[in-house]
């Protein structure tokens, strides 16, 4: 299965018609657990047949922009809003994702999303996880998607 693929049609698709932002992606990696600087993540957790989590990392100015475009309100620092929306926008990338790695529906379940920001934080998950993250360019700027997943 190509989850570098899933996640760049998924992202896609999400931005495209929720958002109503387009996104470009960059080539996919496999993200080191560097230290994210100044920005908020949204999160969710996967649990079941395949267990681990999506994450979709936004330095500030990219996730004000997203949160303002989302909402149709200015937001000018990451606040409850903020927060909501992103996890949110996780909550979406997790359920499109959900339906490629789970077809039948029922092999793996959501947890709730969640967000976390900060000048300085990482994002771990559990250890030997398969992981892929996808770069995307928005106006300039880049967020990362990344799906760090183990399967039984």
């Amino acid at each position: 299965m190509d989850h570098a693929q899933n996640i760049i049609n998924s992202t896609q698709e999400i931005f495209s018609s929720m958002i109503m932002l387009d996104v470009t992606p960059g080539e996919p990696f496999s993200r080191e657990r560097e230290i994210l600087q100044d920005s908020i993540s949204g999160i969710i957790g996967l649990a079941g047949t395949t267990k681990g989590l999506l994450a979709i990392h936004l330095p500030k100015p990219v996730a004000l922009a997203v949160t303002t475009a989302f909402l149709g309100m200015d937001v000018e620092e990451i606040d409850e809003d903020v927060c909501d929306a992103i996890g949110e926008l996780a909550n979406m990338l997790g359920g499109s994702l959900k339906s490629t790695l789970d077809p039948k529906g029922s092999d793996i379940k959501l947890s709730m999303p969640s967000a976390i920001h900060g000048e300085e934080y990482s994002v771990d998950c559990l250890a030997n996880t398969e992981n892929v993250t996808v770069p995307f360019a928005l106006e300039g700027e880049t967020f990362l998607v990344e799906l760090q997943i183990s399967q039984n």
